[in-house]
């Protein structure tokens, strides 16, 4: 039976900086969803599963046949299809089967199937590819689509997949829904997409204190997070009454002692102890109540150190909440209206035509359809970044779109100074009450925004957007949760189901859309909408 299985596994960076250490796990034919924040080593513990890179400790045993599925975010300027599906070397000679040039040795060699079976496994994921195309030309959705057609066609044991449903439209998700769906080998999976993991058979979650594992799809892993919460919220509970308690005590014990002192005062006051005596017994007073004081203080430190242990743990636990300033936009008041627009770069080329639709306060709409029908091409006209070629576009409230890189904070410029500058009129103590109920606390809101991750960047862009004094009126947000780990996501959703206004998104995760309790969805394919 096939099997992986990692035994006090550990990788440490160049510069000496640790990423995970001793970790102890098995997978056998089944599927894992492997989640953990951005940072904490996923991608890394898949390429030392495939062999990609040495552990820096411990050993690995594998029986069974694996193929990793990186992610295709770059390629090789002269990196072919079937480069993926390792066979150009099959490919070429076939080409020189077919213009006369190969050897009698050649054609014995020459698999005459190959580049069929090539294109029914590129056509089982939506993509009409020649071998011979160079990745480069595809664009991110495509290049994951013949990623994992190249894997199915080596049929391995072990898929080790790589976030692989992002950058790809809803067609080119449920593909990977479907494979996994029937998949009946061993799968490691890393991804954001809680739809996907769904159809995990167990998850594992990997943070900087090692991995858990947690049996079950996504929706078992929450409910036993769940239950870790409430433990954690008992244990805060028993923690603060236990520090109640001793302070309690402590402070019994010091009135009793002050009242034996006094007790003690008075008779020698009287004259009846003998002088000696007096200050033996003020003495042994003195030391016995320092000893108490010494011991009460010891016990209260213990107990404030386990209510901020609790504390922690419940902050890792407890889902991200905010409260935003109103919009006050009134139900049913015209947002936004586009009349028979045509779109686009080039004149001679639109991206899209006559297309048509409404939004009115306070809809939430999504935007779904394939990849390159120009959904992007659309909110950058509607924000003003482009014009249309024909038709009117009109914009009746003040709006904000954030872009998937957040352009609009400045790179150079700390969280502090970009809220500053998108709400000149906030005073500080208001800059920093609304940058600390977006966790961004203290000395937080002096990192420079070049220093953040994406989940960062995109948390402080909607802190500087509609945390301010009066939010925009309608958000327009492109594919907000690409390359987002799954808390960040969780982050960006709490944001939005507190904002009173308008929104218009462009997502493929269906999760996301339902949490941020979505009114209505437009497929949009360049074609007119209602």
């Amino acid at each position: 039976m096939s099997s992986i299985v990692l035994s006090g596994l550990s990788w440490t960076k160049p510069d000496g900086d640790q990423v995970f250490q001793g970790l102890d796990l098995s997978f056998g034919p089944e599927r894992t969803g492997l989640v953990g924040r951005n940072g904490v080593g996923k991608t890394t513990l898949l390429k030392i599963i495939a062999g990609v890179l040495p552990p820096s400790a411990g050993s690995l045993s594998i029986e069974g046949k694996v193929v990793l599925v990186r992610q295709m975010l770059d390629a090789d300027p002269h990196e072919t299809v079937a480069d993926l599906f390792g066979a150009r070397q099959a490919i070429e000679l076939l080409a020189r089967a077919e213009n006369g040039t190969a050897s009698l040795e050649d054609l014995v060699e020459a698999d005459w199937t190959v580049r069929e079976r090539m294109l029914s496994a590129l056509v089982r994921f939506g993509l009409a590819a020649d071998p011979e195309m160079l990745i480069s030309r595809l664009s991110g959705g495509q290049r994951t689509r013949a990623a994992l057609a190249a894997a199915l066609f080596k049929e391995p044991d072990f898929l080790l997949l790589d976030e692989p449903t992002n950058n790809l439209d809803r067609g080119g998700r449920q593909a990977v829904l479907d494979l996994l769906g029937r998949w009946r080998g061993g799968a490691i999976v890393i991804s954001h997409d809680r739809g996907l993991l769904e159809y995990m058979d167990a998850i594992v979650e990997l943070t900087t204190l090692g991995a858990k594992r947690y049996g079950g799809n996504w929706s078992g892993y929450e409910a036993a997070k769940a239950i870790e919460l409430y433990a954690a919220e008992q244990s805060l509970a028993h923690a603060q009454k236990t520090a109640e308690e001793i302070d309690r005590k402590a402070q019994v014990l010091a009135e009793r002692q002050d009242r034996r002192n006094a007790s003690g005062t008075r008779k020698a006051a009287k004259g009846d102890m003998p002088k000696i005596l007096l200050g033996r017994r003020k003495s042994n007073a003195e030391a016995s109540r320092g000893k108490v004081a010494e011991l009460a203080e010891r016990q209260r430190i213990d107990a404030l150190d386990t209510v901020a242990s609790a504390k922690a743990r419940i902050e890792v636990l407890q889902p991200f909440s905010v409260h935003l300033p109103a919009t006050n936009l009134p139900v049913g008041k015209a947002v936004l209206s586009l009349d028979r627009v045509t779109a686009g770069y080039d004149h001679g080329h639109p991206v899209f035509r006559d297309l048509s639709f409404s939004i009115v306060g306070p809809q939430r709409t999504a935007l779904a359809g394939p990849n390159g029908s120009g959904k992007t091409t659309l909110l950058k006209m509607i924000a003003g970044k482009i014009v249309p070629i024909i038709g009117k576009v009109t914009a009746s409230v003040p709006s904000a779109m954030l872009d998937q890189s957040v352009s609009l904070l400045d790179r150079n410029e700390t969280i502090l100074a970009n809220f500053r500058r998108l709400n000149p009129g906030a005073t500080e103590n208001a800059c920093r009450a609304t940058l600390a109920s977006f966790r961004f606390r203290a000395d937080a809101a002096l990192q420079r925004v070049e220093t953040l991750s994406g989940g960062q960047i995109l948390r402080a862009g909607l802190a500087c957007v509609l945390g301010g004094s009066t939010p925009p009126s309608l958000l327009i947000l492109d594919e907000p949760t690409n390359h987002l780990d799954i808390e960040s996501i969780e982050t960006v959703e709490a944001v939005l189901r507190a904002y009173d206004g308008a929104l218009l998104i462009v997502s493929h995760d269906d999760a996301f859309l339902e949490n941020i309790e979505i009114d209505r969805r437009l497929d949009f394919g360049g074609v007119p909408l209602n």
